[in-house]
């Protein structure tokens, strides 16, 4: 019996183009697999940009008719990490999220301390961790958005193993996967996935098979 189903899905946001090259673009298969797995309610992400991970999510949604609500929260200004955006981020990710997910996108611009009044404590089944990547910034997100993250509910974090200037998400990660059940990818500057309030028989399917399921994501 299959434990885990890797599929080859169409990105309909493929045909813009414009977030293609980003550093998210090596995760999405596995993003869009993963919703699959978890069925999770409410998918909520911490910084967008152009919607790589986003719209990965999104396109798991709307091919296999799923009630999962997607957020996107970001202020589509940019940061010192991102660099500052130009408004044409924004209004390319509006353009995407109405025309290609209609009734699955829903994206929040405002900053992410902002947001924490729209999601009750213990309503996120899936949340995405990507904003300023300073190790006091990435903890402070991780430890206020912790309280809406559902039992048995799974985080990711990106660029786990980003090491340039002052990039400090991989010395959180070293400290939280020696508390909690943590899998990892290391391509991509790298992805972690973390279940810090229990597993659920798919995630425990996952740490039982992780060496099979990482190879399906080269």
């Amino acid at each position: 019996m299959n434990v885990w189903n890797s599929r080859r899905p169409v990105f309909e946001t493929d045909e813009r183009g414009t977030h293609l090259n980003t550093a998210w673009e090596g995760h999405r298969r596995f993003a869009y697999d993963l919703v699959l797995h978890l069925l999770p309610g409410k998918i909520v992400e911490l910084g967008t940009y152009y919607g790589a991970s986003h719209f990965a999510f999104c396109q798991a949604v709307k091919d296999h008719g799923l009630a999962t609500e997607c957020y996107a929260v970001d202020t589509w200004v940019g940061d010192k990490h991102s660099g500052l955006y130009d408004e044409s981020i924004y209004q390319s990710v509006q353009s995407s999220s109405s025309n290609y997910y209609p009734g699955i996108s829903r994206l929040l611009r405002m900053t992410f301390d902002e947001a924490l009044h729209v999601f009750p404590d213990s309503s996120i089944d899936l949340l995405h961790i990507d904003g300023l990547h300073t190790y006091e910034a990435v903890k402070h997100d991780y430890e206020s958005w912790l309280p809406k993250l559902a039992d048995q509910g799974v985080i990711l974090f990106h660029d786990i193993a980003a090491m340039q200037d002052d990039f400090g998400v991989h010395r959180l990660w070293e400290d939280l996967q020696k508390q909690y059940y943590a899998l990892q990818f290391e391509h991509s500057y790298g992805l972690g996935i973390l279940m810090p309030k229990g597993c659920s028989p798919v995630t425990l399917s996952m740490h039982a098979n992780w060496n099979v399921i990482k190879s399906m994501y080269p």
